[in-house]
């Protein structure tokens, strides 16, 4: 019988692949070899287990990525519920930078993954930019920060966070950064 590839998981396999994913992205971040059975082992599942969620390290690297960068994506349409603009976008800018730093711990693992022939290709960074661009017209509409800010005028001025390596102590770093480009923003915003 064949399975359906988009048919929601069962809550246990749901589990286990969020478990899956939460050890491998530890993992990786500290040895981008570390032995798929290592993590399988540290996830409290088999390997039929594991290599039924993930076939090959390419896989399961890619899903990494994908996976942060939905919640990354994702967490801007919330942020926006729960705070005012300026607080969502500043709050969501400090979850681009955790991001930042679990993709720069896993850069060899992505390039490897990405460049394996026949491998699968490094997901698109659309959602993350959708997300960018959804805080500043937000913000925008509000006058809270100034006009005309685009998405790639944003991603552009935090760019330095690409820089910044997981091995320091990265978050006074990537705080200072991000109030300085906060405060680029509001530059100029009508409402300030």
């Amino acid at each position: 019988m064949q399975q359906n590839d988009n048919a929601p998981l069962r809550s246990d396999a749901q589990r286990n692949r969020e478990r899956i994913l939460d050890v491998a992205i530890a993992e990786l971040t500290h040895c981008p070899d570390v032995p798929l059975s290592t993590i399988a082992k540290k996830a409290g599942v088999g390997q039929g287990t594991f290599y039924r969620n993930f076939p090959n390290r390419e896989a399961l690297v890619l899903e990494i990525y994908r996976h942060e960068m939905r919640q990354v994506a994702e967490s801007a349409t919330r942020l926006l519920e729960q705070l005012p603009p300026q607080e969502a976008l500043r709050t969501w800018m400090d979850r681009l930078a955790e991001f930042a730093m679990t993709k720069a711990g896993l850069a060899d693992a992505i390039r490897l993954a990405a460049s394996a022939p026949g491998g699968p290709a490094k997901p698109s960074p659309t959602s993350v930019i959708d997300a960018a661009d959804l805080l500043l017209r937000t913000n925008e509409e509000a006058g809270t920060i100034r006009p005309g800010v685009t998405s790639d005028d944003f991603m552009l001025a935090i760019a330095g966070l690409w820089q910044i390596t997981p091995a320091e102590d990265w978050r006074p770093r990537a705080t200072r950064l991000l109030d300085l480009v906060m405060d680029g923003l509001r530059a100029g915003a009508p409402h300030r």
